[in-house]
C-alpha cells in the first residue's frame, strides 16, 4: 500500500498545477480544458513528474467527474425539451453516423487494419465527448445560445446510440455470434428505455424524493441517486453518462436550479481530475510516430463533426454562424472513444489503442480551441447571423 503522504503530496501538485493553468486559461479568454489535457501528460507515464501513488484515486474520480458533467447538463432541461428535441433531430443522427464514422473507416482500410479493429476505428471517430462539450457550453457562457439543444440532442443520441453499438462491438472483437450480440443490445436498450421512461413520467416523484431543506442532504441524495442509476445502466450494457444525464432531466426545474448551485464545487473538482486523468496513462514518446496517421484522421475528422452541427443546427432554424458554432463545438473526441479502444486493445488490438491516444489528444485540445474562437472564424467566412439567431 503507498503511503499516505505520497498520495496526499501528488494530488497537492495536481490540485495547485491545476488551479494555475485555470487562471491562465482565464486570463486569455481560453477554456481550461486544453490545458488540463496537456497536464495530463506532464503528470503522467514519461512525463516530468509521473503520478503513480495516486493512480486509483485518480481514476475513480475521473469517472465520477464524467457523470457530473452529465447531471449538470441534464439539470439545463425539462423532460419536455428532450423529447420534442430528440424527435426533431433523429435525422441528424443518422446523419452524424453517416458522416463521422467514415474518417475511421478510411484511415483503417489505409493501414490495412483486420475489420474488427476497423470497426472499433469507425465507432471512436464517431463519437463526441458528452464530457468535454458539457463543460465548454459552461465554460464558454453558450447554454442557452440557438444552437445549444441541437448540440446536446446528436450528444444524446450518440450516447444512446452506444447501448446498441458496445455490445455489437464486444461480438465482432470476440467473434461472437448473432445471438449473443442480440442479447447484449436488448439488454442495454431496455435499460436506456426504462431510464427514459422514468425521467419523462415521473418527474414529479423523484422531486419529491430528492428534495429536503437542507442543501447537504439535496446534494447526498442528488449524488446518491446519479451514481445507483449510473451502476444500473452501466451494468446492462448502457452508457453510465447516459444515466446521469437522465437523472438530470427528471429533476423538476425549481429543485434543479438549486441542485446545479449545490453541486456546482463539487462538479468542478471532479470535472478538472477526469481532464487531467485523460493524459496520465500516456507516454508521449510512443505517440511521435503516430502523429502523421492520427492528424489525418483529426482533419478529417473536424470537417465531418462541422457538417454534422452545421446540419442539425439548420433543423432548427439558426443562423449560420450558429450552425458553425454548433459543428466545432461538436469536434472534441474523449471518454467513449478512450472505452471504444479500451475495448479493442483488450480484444487483441493494440493498434487501435496508441492511434486513439493520440487522435483523441489532438481533438481534444484543438476542439476547445475551435469552439472558442468559432465567432471569429465565422467573421472570416463572413458568415452573418440574422436577426432572432446566434
Amino acid at each position: 500500500m503507498k503511503a499516505p503522504e505520497l498520495v496526499f503530496l501528488e494530488l497537492g501538485v495536481i490540485f495547485i498545477g491545476v488551479s494555475l493553468l485555470g487562471i491562465i486559461a482565464r486570463r486569455f479568454g481560453l477554456s481550461p480544458i486544453p490545458l488540463y489535457l496537456l497536464a495530463g501528460l506532464f503528470f503522467g507515464q514519461g512525463g516530468f513528474l509521473p503520478v503513480t501513488a495516486s493512480g486509483s484515486f485518480v481514476t475513480v474520480a475521473a469517472e465520477i467527474g464524467v457523470l457530473l458533467l452529465l447531471l449538470a447538463l441534464g439539470l439545463q432541461f425539462s423532460p419536455e425539451e428532450l423529447s420534442a428535441s430528440l424527435a426533431r433531430h433523429r435525422p441528424s443522427g443518422v446523419v452524424d453516423l453517416a458522416l463521422n464514422a467514415i474518417p475511421g473507416l478510411v484511415i483503417g482500410l489505409a493501414l490495412r487494419w483486420p475489420w474488427p479493429a476497423i470497426v472499433a476505428l469507425a465507432g471512436l471517430t464517431w463519437i463526441s465527448s458528452s464530457g468535454i462539450i458539457a463543460q465548454l457550453l459552461g465554460d464558454l457562457g453558450r447554454t442557452a445560445n440557438r444552437e445549444t439543444p441541437a448540440i446536446l440532442s446528436v450528444l444524446v443520441l450518440e450516447d444512446l446510440a452506444m447501448a446498441v453499438y458496445l455490445p455489437v462491438l464486444l461480438v465482432v472483437l470476440s467473434r461472437g455470434g448473432f445471438v449473443q450480440a442480440l442479447v447484449g443490445v436488448s439488454m442495454a436498450v431496455g435499460a436506456v428505455t426504462m431510464a427514459l421512461i422514468t425521467a419523462t413520467r415521473a418527474s414529479y416523484r423523484v422531486g419529491r424524493v430528492l428534495s429536503h431543506t437542507q442543501d447537504e442532504q439535496v446534494m447526498l441524495r442528488v449524488l446518491g441517486v446519479t451514481l445507483l442509476v449510473a451502476a444500473a445502466t452501466q451494468s446492462l450494457g448502457a452508457s453510465a453518462a447516459v444515466g446521469a444525464f437522465l437523472v438530470g432531466i427528471a429533476i423538476p426545474e425549481d429543485l434543479a436550479e438549486r441542485a446545479r448551485a449545490i453541486l456546482g464545487p463539487q462538479r468542478d473538482l471532479f470535472a478538472a481530475i477526469f481532464f487531467v486523468s485523460f493524459g496520465l496513462s500516456t507516454d508521449p514518446r510512443q505517440l511521435v510516430p503516430l502523429l502523421a496517421p492520427a492528424s489525418a484522421l483529426a482533419l478529417l475528422s473536424i470537417a465531418t463533426k462541422i457538417a454534422t452541427g452545421w446540419y442539425a443546427a439548420a433543423r432548427d432554424g439558426v443562423a449560420p454562424r450558429g450552425r458553425l458554432r454548433a459543428g466545432l463545438t461538436l469536434v472534441p473526441r474523449g471518454e467513449f472513444s478512450v472505452v471504444i479502444a479500451g475495448i479493442a486493445v483488450a480484444g487483441g488490438y493494440p493498434e487501435v489503442g496508441l492511434l486513439a491516444t493520440a487522435y483523441v489528444l489532438i481533438l481534444a485540445v484543438v476542439g476547445p480551441i475551435l469552439a472558442r474562437y468559432s465567432d471569429s472564424i465565422a467573421g472570416r467566412l463572413r458568415l452573418g447571423a440574422a436577426p432572432g439567431h446566434r
